[in-house]
């Protein structure tokens, strides 16, 4: 009896908690049906309008659109161009990553400060940038003219323009996870005799690669859906530096609204296959994670169970 008041007491100091953080069943009720309402018509309402429209008078208007030869052009440099930009900010990102975790040096504030930069500054600001440097009128627009070279409406400015406003995602998704693994792993396979390639390909990027793949995919994701930079850069030439989100915004202009929203979709599909892949990555990153917990419970149980008992 005396043993048991005391857990009666936390027992009911507990209850009077949870009741006193919960909070009335019509307030869930109505937080969770204006939740849903805002999503529907922020998330839902839109991409069902998308594919209203693109479908509207029927299939064959639908493929004509997207097998039309701008919009193959327009689809072929959207390809191009995250093939390009997507690796090169893998690699920049895991050696930016790879620096800011595991050394300590002059000026690694700053570097984080750059790597957020592209959030910060608007998209349209970063496409201008590119045009005050490498346009016509800019500081190498006479040397570039000079050599024949054209970066500035034409396929080099449009891959340096995504690769900014893409760069920090890779970065950013291997940063906090590089620091919460630690480096006490490297460290023991540095001790035991691995070179440094042999640390990072059997213990680094083992043990951060989805967290380096959930980057990848948004990485491709802006790679292939960015409007305001490009928009700057490309021209809008069409045929030739029309990525789709540009392609979309011309037939929108020449008031092709079926053809507009045929294209659209096709983004619409780029942006449910990177929410599958993320909901794919994440539920892996969680599996992973218990199965490292049940593996580091395992040994401590064994050894429990396996200690001398004291005899009373």
């Amino acid at each position: 009896m005396g043993g048991g008041l005391p857990a009666l007491a936390h027992g009911g100091a507990k209850s009077r908690r949870a009741k006193h953080l919960t909070e009335p069943r019509w307030v869930r009720v109505l937080a969770i049906a204006a939740a849903i309402a805002f999503l529907s018509l922020v998330l839902v309402l839109p991409l069902a309008v998308v594919w209203w429209e693109a479908l509207r008078k029927g299939l064959g208007p639908f493929f004509s659109a997207i097998g039309d030869s701008d919009a193959l052009a327009a689809a072929r440099l959207t390809l191009w161009t995250a093939l390009v930009c997507v690796p090169v900010n893998t690699v920049c990102g895991v050696a930016a990553a790879w620096a800011l975790t595991r050394y300590r040096f002059r000026g690694r504030q700053l570097l984080l400060t750059l790597i957020d930069l592209p959030f910060s500054v608007s998209p349209v600001i970063s496409g201008m940038i590119f045009v005050l440097l490498f346009g016509a009128q800019g500081w190498f627009g006479a040397w570039l003219s000079e050599h024949d070279v054209k970066i500035v409406f034409a396929f080099p400015g449009i891959a340096l323009a995504t690769l900014f406003v893409t760069f920090p995602f890779v970065a950013r998704e291997l940063i906090p996870l590089m620091q919460a693994l630690g480096s006490q792993e490297e460290e023991a396979a540095v001790t035991l005799g691995a070179s440094g390639w042999q640390v990072f390909w059997r213990v680094t990027l083992p043990n951060v690669k989805w967290g380096l793949l959930n980057g990848v995919i948004l990485c491709n994701a802006r790679a292939m859906g960015d409007f305001g930079a490009v928009s700057v850069v490309s021209g809008h030439i069409r045929g030739k530096t029309n990525t789709l989100p540009l392609h979309v915004e011309v037939l929108y202009g020449e008031y092709q609204f079926s053809a507009a929203f045929a294209v659209a979709a096709l983004l619409v599909l780029l942006a449910v296959a990177t929410l599958f892949a993320r909901h794919f990555v994440a539920w892996r990153m969680a599996r992973d994670r218990a199965a490292v917990a049940r593996a580091d419970a395992e040994p401590s149980e064994s050894v429990d169970s396996s200690a001398p008992r004291v005899p009373a």
